[in-house]
């Protein structure tokens, strides 16, 4: 499986964002960072249902400046590209975009380590939206991983 990284806002390449690929039960198949261009490779077995979460590490300076992002349900089949945009931290995301961050979040919150917690808080907390349903989504989160945090 290979693509591009950029940013929705303007379309330039994202750096060292992690993609981690797991099984449908969440367990990790592998995972890559993104170059300087924004591209990943990772290896998963033709035909293989994965989910793909696109996401900073807690370690890395950009920790805290982009939105993760989720895919479920692709069958790999090693010709076409999974490309992703992803949401700088602090701008709109409209209702699908939404959606898509408050789902890699949960599956974030499934299989992180709690050294994620910090930085899963820092953009949760500045995550816009104006649906009230994903608000209230938003704020589930938000202290689920500020009480994972506080542990």
């Amino acid at each position: 499986m290979r693509g591009h990284v950029r940013s929705v806002t303007g379309g330039e390449s994202i750096f060292m964002i992690k993609v981690s690929v797991h099984r449908p039960d969440l367990t990790l198949i592998d995972r890559a960072y993104t170059d300087e261009d924004g591209a990943y490779s990772v290896d998963v077995p033709a035909g293989e249902t994965v989910t793909v979460r696109f996401d900073t590490h807690y370690s890395l300076t950009n920790a805290d400046e982009w939105q993760p992002s989720l895919v479920t349900n692709v069958v790999s089949d090693g010709t076409v590209p999974l490309d992703r945009r992803l949401v700088p931290v602090g701008h709109f995301a409209d209702t699908a975009r939404g959606i898509d961050i408050l789902a890699a979040f949960l599956v974030a919150s499934a299989v992180e380590e709690p050294e994620y917690a910090a930085h899963a808080a820092t953009r949760l907390s500045q995550l816009k939206q104006n649906n009230l349903f994903l608000q209230h989504i938003q704020r589930a989160l938000l202290q689920h991983f500020t009480e994972q945090g506080n542990v």
